[in-house]
């Protein structure tokens, strides 16, 4: 079964697939993922009206050492990548460090064990919309590569990473 994520959905893939390695997985896509937790769940869980914003799972996907997120080992799967580094929220992303989209730094996407990585300019809400995105996206199901095929055009806004 090949499975295409967005958000903290890649987490509880990630959950998902620990707690049963019975699982027979193809390859997955993550948009977004923060693998590495998210500076905006770490000040918004301070309040209690970011509590409430973000429930009791996005209390749990903070950078800390006891998030969900930093407690999960690497992927047992084939797995590829895609980080947004484009934001339409200034003041989150005041609260992240680097490049990010709005919501996760694009150094907090990166998942142990993954195959590919790419950044796209793309915001955290609306990058599953994209369609380059959406191309990249069969491209890693059918192929297993982000990769363009010889002769097909590269993206000039999208940059492959490296895996780690």
């Amino acid at each position: 079964c090949h499975v295409v994520t967005h958000s903290m959905g890649g987490v509880l893939l990630q959950v998902y697939a620990e707690r049963h390695p019975e699982c027979r997985l193809g390859r997955v896509v993550m948009l977004a993922p923060p693998a590495g937790g998210s500076e905006v769940a770490d000040r918004l869980r301070i309040s209690s009206l970011g509590r409430r914003l973000l429930g009791p799972a996005g209390c749990e996907m903070g950078t800390s050492a006891e998030s969900v997120p930093k407690r999960l080992g690497p992927v047992s799967f084939e797995l590829g990548v895609i980080a947004g580094s484009a934001s339409w929220n200034p003041w989150f992303s005041a609260w992240i460090p680097g490049p990010d989209d709005g919501k996760i730094a694009v150094r907090h996407a990166r998942v142990p064990g993954m195959r590919e990585f790419l950044m796209v300019p793309c915001s955290h809400t609306w990058i599953m919309f994209d369609e380059e995105v959406i191309r990249f996206v069969i491209r890693f199901l059918r192929e297993g590569t982000f990769v363009p095929r010889p002769g097909e055009p590269a993206s000039p806004a999208v940059r492959l990473g490296p895996m780690a």
